[in-house]
């Protein structure tokens, strides 16, 4: 950034209350959720970030909610397993953790979910607002380098976006294997009924070590497309 960038910041927040900054995120949440796209980034702005920085922030994000919900998924696969050897009210302490597991899983998924959108939204807003500003470049030279540069970031994107899907849709079949896991269990909470359940913990197994595998793929396309920024 440069000297004038870092005056710039100084003087927006040196003018702000004490407490201002602290407002500063629930303040752009609320203009997302308004829908206010167009004054979600004039405050970013402000603040020194353009696209191409809310873009990079959120993709460095989206890795961080996958490699979250990957945990919490693999946790609810082991919580399962510690249902077996259990009878009494040991099987429903363990039970009642298992159902807050899965809880968890939902909300993981729905971050991960949520923050693909947010990522995707950005990317549509950054590269029309590229290939606009393209057009008023009037150096040929320039305007040529700059197209490429746009297409190469727009392919690089497309296969991280590629990742994100693949890795959000193996996600539906896992969370719905498992509540009807949960669900069940609810119904039928005794040593029997989980024994009888070996096969589908087997398909759950499988199913998460394919979703995770998605899912360190998608964080590996993260990573290369946040170090090409």
């Amino acid at each position: 950034m440069t000297d004038s960038g870092n005056v710039f910041n100084y003087r927006v927040f040196s003018s702000m209350p004490l407490w201002a900054p602290f407002m500063i995120p629930a303040i752009v949440f609320l203009l997302i959720l308004s829908g206010c796209q167009s004054t979600y980034y004039a405050v970013w702005e402000k603040m020194g970030k353009e696209k191409r920085h809310l873009l990079r922030d959120n993709v460095e994000q989206v890795r961080e909610d996958q490699a979250e919900a990957s945990e919490q998924f693999a946790s609810v696969v082991e919580r399962i397993k510690a249902l077996y050897g259990f009878d009494g009210d040991e099987l429903e302490d363990v039970y009642a953790k298992l159902s807050g597991d899965y809880q968890g899983c939902e909300e993981r998924a729905d971050a991960v979910r949520d923050r693909i959108d947010k990522v995707e939204r950005i990317a549509d807003d950054l590269f029309s607002e590229w290939a606009s500003e393209i057009d008023t470049i009037e150096n040929v030279k320039l305007q040529s380098k700059s197209r490429a540069s746009l297409q190469d970031t727009r392919n690089r994107f497309a296969r991280l976006q590629r990742s994100m899907a693949r890795a959000e849709a193996s996600m539906d079949p896992v969370l719905n294997n498992l509540r009807d896991y949960v669900l069940y269990l609810k119904h039928n909470l005794n040593a029997q009924a989980v024994s009888s359940l070996r096969k589908e913990v087997a398909d759950i197994e499988t199913e998460v070590s394919s979703l995770i595998a998605d899912m360190n793929r998608s964080i590996k396309e993260a990573d290369a497309f946040v170090k090409s920024m």
